[in-house]
């Protein structure tokens, strides 16, 4: 066979993909690949040629099965996903903060909540915090062009916020949170949030974040690997709670602390750069006080 015809970017996503172009180009019975050919994300090369697949297995071989067909919003998600596993380098940084001072404002402001008709969640101190500290780091506020060569660089903050749904994940977004409050925060998380649960949500309030908050805190667990949604560089997740022995010199003082996951693109933002932006989020969660003056 003819050498391929492919240009620089598809070869380079053909490897980041592990994707062997001549035998690709053989599969499909042409010369030329294009970026289009590759966007079933790294699909092994003996299934396109033949239709058939290492997870092809007659279960029901096995004992009694039945079948759920996967909603449309599901395989969307999916293919992001898959996608996203395969292509981007991702790393995961652990970190906790200590929440003693989120606490006490929300038990502090808890008739003004009712007053208010506003739930004062710990989610909208997440938000707030993680929009002031893309403002203080920008290459986090960023996305990696199509070509791979460039940065975009983002002059806003929206904040995408996973929510649970019957119908699958969905993520609206927080638009222009480093400009807005907690209060009005606190209350487009619970608008949002209640449209998504009845499938409510528009096409304009998703899409555009600059990171993603997926949050785990009211089911549990203590850390996990969260996906990089793209075209984000980063994700953060949030899980439980829980109480740690803090020792202030001698003295052991217990301290509620919050688990934060933050997955990056190890392509835009490398170890350090993530370490320093943890230190910098979890300083903001842990005094509150700067992200409210």
């Amino acid at each position: 066979m003819k050498d391929v015809i492919a240009s620089p970017s598809v070869r380079a996503l053909a490897l980041q993909k592990g994707i062997d172009l001549k035998e690709l180009a053989s599969a499909l019975n042409r010369e030329t690949i294009t970026r289009e050919d590759l966007q079933g994300t790294s699909r092994n090369i003996t299934q396109i040629s033949t239709g058939t697949s290492h997870w092809d297995v007659d279960h029901a071989a096995f004992g009694p099965v039945r079948r759920e067909p996967m909603t449309r919003f599901a395989k969307v998600a999916a293919a992001n996903l898959e996608a996203s596993n395969a292509m981007i380098p991702q790393v995961t940084h652990h970190d906790r903060a200590d929440v003693s001072m989120i606490e006490a404002l929300r038990a502090d402001w808890k008739e003004e909540a009712q007053v208010r008709g506003v739930k004062l969640t710990a989610l909208a101190f997440h938000v707030k915090a993680l929009a002031h500290a893309l403002r203080a780091y920008p290459r986090f506020n960023a996305s990696l062009a199509a070509d791979t060569e460039t940065l975009i660089l983002k002059d806003y903050v929206h904040i995408g916020v996973a929510v649970d749904t019957e119908h699958g994940l969905m993520v609206p977004v927080v638009r222009d949170a480093d400009q807005k409050g907690l209060w009005l925060i606190a209350s487009e998380i619970a608008a949002l949030a209640a449209r998504a649960q009845r499938r409510k949500i528009g096409p304009n309030e998703m899409g555009g974040a600059s990171m993603t908050i997926t949050n785990l805190g009211g089911l549990g667990g203590t850390a996990f690997t969260p996906i990089v949604n793209p075209p984000e560089v980063a994700i953060l997740g949030i899980t439980r709670v829980e109480t740690v022995t803090v020792w202030d010199g001698e003295k052991p003082t217990p301290r509620p602390m919050v688990p934060l996951d933050l997955s990056y693109d190890h392509r835009v933002i490398n170890g350090a750069d993530a370490a320093r932006f943890m230190n910098h989020l979890c300083g903001l969660l842990s005094d509150p006080r700067q992200m409210t003056i």
